[in-house]
């Protein structure tokens, strides 16, 4: 497939409500997600918000991936600067760390989409082929750019059932440890307050017709939001793989 197919196909088969497998990419190595690619995940989660993460080492995973599956880029932070610094790195989206009212999301939308809709600077880098494709990229890539909006926090939780009204925004994926620790309840995602929070949220995507995600450090604790609809999925990450590996064949040979 050429870049614009993957793109174009992943923002499809995530509206359509097609569950898509994906991990998180949390260590500045290309082989590593490559190694993720190879095992079948669908999307990789690149996070360039916590960890060692820089832009030209999102950029060397970025060229090792190529158009194998989409990349889709946690920034560190919902500001204009770093999604289209990203987006023009060539990854197939963003995803916008505590976006916690409607007008950041809606600030979120339009700094990653060109004018009419938004208003993205207009670079020449990787996504425009150095130049040699800018036309075409600038034409396409409102219809194929992913804009995912993270909620994870009491704030966005209180204002869920604006923020899903935003135009643009092609799903929310839950923070269930941030949303936890700004409720007061750090690590304890199981709290009645933290999942009556999480079951706000589910309703209000849900209403929308908004595709959620959800991120987890088990199949076990996966499984249930895939069953409440959820089919944007981070199945753990590059460094919990390493550990439990490395831990399991250490602890086998003691």
């Amino acid at each position: 497939m050429t870049v614009d197919e993957v793109r174009t196909g992943f923002k499809a088969q995530l509206a359509g409500g097609e569950l898509l497998l994906g991990s998180m990419v949390t260590l500045p190595s290309p082989a590593v997600a490559e190694i993720l690619v190879q095992l079948g995940y669908q999307w990789l989660f690149v996070d360039g918000e916590h960890g060692p993460l820089e832009t030209a080492e999102v950029l060397a995973i970025l060229q090792a991936v190529g158009n194998q599956v989409p990349c889709i880029v946690r920034v560190p932070a919902a500001a204009e600067v770093p999604i289209k610094k990203m987006l023009d790195l060539g990854a197939a989206g963003i995803i916008a760390p505590q976006v916690n009212t409607a007008q950041q999301a809606a600030d979120v939308v339009a700094w990653s989409l060109y004018a009419p809709e938004g208003r993205r600077g207009v670079g020449l880098a990787r996504a425009h082929g150095y130049g040699l494709n800018f036309q075409e990229y600038v034409e396409s890539a409102n219809q194929e750019i992913t804009v995912i909006v993270q909620a994870e926090h009491a704030e966005a939780v209180e204002n869920i059932e604006q923020i899903v009204q935003v135009e643009g925004i092609d799903a929310v994926l839950l923070g269930p440890y941030d949303l936890a620790a700004s409720l007061g309840k750090m690590g304890q995602v199981d709290d009645p307050e933290v999942t009556g929070a999480i079951d706000r949220i589910t309703a209000a995507c849900q209403e929308a017709g908004l595709p959620l995600g959800i991120f987890g450090v088990s199949a076990d604790a996966i499984r249930p939001y895939i069953e409440k609809g959820y089919n944007l999925v981070v199945a753990g990450t590059d460094t919990i793989f390493l550990a439990s590996a490395g831990g399991q064949m250490l602890g086998d040979l003691q």
